[in-house]
């Protein structure tokens, strides 16, 4: 008898080498039947997995188990871990460079690094200051484009900062109110709420 944890580590392992053998080319049906019959067992069956149950005794062409192996990806809302996309934590890095320019703006002189913690079940990315770690953490497919990396960093390390310091950061020097990170045209930026919103700089410009 397997425990629902072990199953579900049996799931992760399988859409895992679905996912390397799709992007590298090769997959192969092993992965794809032994999914589909688990997921069948567990009682979540799906328009895809019956499919492929159907056809397990005829000959899956490469097409048919690409197309079938990114549903099953999709069905389960699959995202990479910094495991298997080792970019994505590269971007992020790149993106708490960018960060790391705004803080010095605001004349603080901290020690930043992205981390991940053994606890962390979600394998999510923590920004460290001095041993503290605030907020939610951020996930890995954060990392997929860069302006996206941008936003969820700055996110994070103004959670660190603040949890950290007990002040406000970074502030708007018109209207004294703390800053949000969020998106202009696809852009990262700092944005203040004073006089009905507006824009203070992209991340990594402030003053």
């Amino acid at each position: 008898m397997h425990s629902e944890e072990q199953l579900k580590q049996v799931e992760d392992e399988l859409l895992g080498r679905i996912y390397r053998a799709l992007r590298d080319g090769g997959l192969d049906a092993e992965p794809v039947l032994e999914l589909a019959s688990l997921l069948e067992e567990w009682g979540e069956s799906t328009p895809t997995t019956l499919e492929i149950i159907e056809r397990s005794g005829t000959h899956l062409t490469m097409a048919d188990l690409t197309r079938l192996g990114e549903s099953l990806l999709r069905d389960a809302h699959f995202e990479p871990s910094f495991a298997l996309e080792p970019r994505l934590w590269t971007t992020l890095e790149h993106a708490l460079e960018v960060v790391k320019r705004d803080v010095r703006a605001g004349g603080i002189t901290v020690t930043l690094r992205l981390v991940t913690h053994d606890w962390d079940s979600r394998g999510r990315a923590w920004v460290d200051f001095q041993g503290g770690c605030h907020g939610n953490g951020i996930d890995p497919i954060a990392g997929s484009s860069a302006q996206g990396a941008l936003g969820e960093v700055a996110d994070a390390v103004q959670e660190t900062i603040m949890g950290m310091i007990l002040k406000v950061w970074p502030v708007c020097a018109m209207h004294n109110r703390g800053l949000h990170a969020g998106y202009e045209h696809q852009i990262a930026v700092w944005w203040c709420t004073g006089d009905g919103a507006h824009t203070v700089a992209p991340v990594g410009e402030l003053p």
